[in-house]
């Protein structure tokens, strides 16, 4: 029982203590009036927007790869037509660009997965671009 009290005042009191206590230094330290607001930022460029979208194609690009990927066969070529169609044997036929898994002349991989790699592939390429050419760009009115 002495334990079980011990961990309570240690996991509940003690953070509670540290924490009224930080509160209380940092009001007697900047005053009890409203912390100041931030200054405003600049607004992003246009380039590193295209480079924001460029970065997020990338990412998602490569998830939905790693997605078709999964159905891909590795140490075991007959368990992924068993986990994919329910079918205890070799693939026909396996492809990682385009993902492709065929078994018993069915598509186990998605329909969705290579229009989406093609899609955010497109996208990837020509936001990277975009964003070079912007950032390399020079300013209206300087020569």
């Amino acid at each position: 029982m002495a334990t079980l009290i011990g961990t309570l005042i240690l996991a509940i009191g003690l953070p509670a203590w540290a924490g009224i206590t930080y509160v209380g230094l940092v009001r007697a330290r900047r005053g009890d009036g409203l912390p100041r607001p931030a200054p405003p930022r600049p607004p992003r460029s246009r380039a590193r927007k295209a480079a924001y979208v460029a970065a997020m194609a990338y990412v998602a690009g490569g998830a939905v790869h790693l997605y078709g990927l999964s159905y891909m066969p590795f140490l075991f070529p007959e368990d992924a037509c068993w986990f994919g169609v329910g079918i205890k044997a070799s693939p026909d036929s396996s492809s990682a660009l385009p993902v492709s898994l065929v078994c018993h002349g069915i598509e186990v991989v998605p329909w969705w997965v290579n229009p989406g790699l093609l899609i955010l592939g497109t996208t990837a390429v020509v936001a990277t671009a975009t964003s070079v050419l912007l950032a390399l760009r020079r300013p209206a009115g300087t020569r």
